[in-house]
């Protein structure tokens, strides 16, 4: 049996008095696909951060890619895509990409960033400053740049927000399209119905700890959305 993706075991996470995450157990599969919901404040953002490697625990164990999440072997085969796009606006669709794929040490930049313009639909606008771009382009770029080294693990911070139908549902078919590729897939969305849609099992965070899990699907989702209710109502 292959280990896990992802191994948190009493996962903790304060800044100063305030806990964001309070002794968090977490295991995911190689391959599979988690959503995480939870109302503002619930957690979801900082747990992210931690599996990105981009903040430690305060206390407790967490495991990437069978390292420790900030050890540079494990943030080597994690892609973060934040909720903000972070994409610089002067350069170039190409040239954000090429200079993403200079930072992880991507033999050849070039023809990587060509492949995933073709494959996130953006071959024609290559050469076009990324400020230019409408949300939804600017989304699919920033994906992109997250897969730019080919990480085993993708991360995504709500990133149907601020995106058009058309847009939100071209995103969820690229999803799908990495699952089906053998990625693990992380993603944080309020979204009920595309959590449902998206993954194969599904958290509730509430007040930074773990309030409910479950196998996603049809048959679960009524179960899901009375525990993403009442999160919601306990943050009040």
């Amino acid at each position: 049996m292959s280990a896990p993706a992802i191994t948190a075991r009493a996962l903790e996470k304060r800044f100063g008095r305030t806990a964001a995450l309070r002794g968090v157990d977490l295991e995911v599969p190689p391959g599979s696909s988690l959503s995480v919901l939870g109302p503002n404040g619930a957690g979801k953002s900082t747990l992210l951060r931690l599996l990105a490697g981009l903040s430690r625990p305060s206390s407790g164990s967490l495991d990437v890619a069978g390292h420790p999440a900030f050890a540079r072997e494990a943030r080597a085969r994690v892609g973060y895509i934040g909720h903000a796009t972070l994409l610089y606006a002067t350069l170039s669709a190409r040239e954000n990409l090429v200079f993403a794929g200079r930072l992880h040490n991507v033999s050849d930049p070039g023809s990587r960033a060509d492949v995933l313009l073709e494959e996130e639909g953006l071959a024609e606008v290559t050469g076009r400053p990324a400020g230019s771009f409408s949300r939804g382009m600017a989304q699919r770029l920033a994906i992109a740049r997250g897969l730019v080294h080919d990480p085993e693990i993708v991360l995504l911070d709500e990133p149907f927000t601020g995106l058009d139908r058309r847009s939100a549902e071209r995103l969820a078919q690229r999803l799908r399209e990495l699952h089906r590729e053998g990625r693990t897939v992380v993603l944080v969305t309020h979204d009920l119905e595309r959590a449902v849609e998206s993954a194969d099992a599904a958290l509730v965070l509430s007040r930074g700890r773990v309030a409910f899990s479950t196998r996603a699907g049809a048959e679960s989702a009524a179960e899901l959305e009375r525990a993403y209710l009442a999160a919601a109502d306990a943050s009040r």
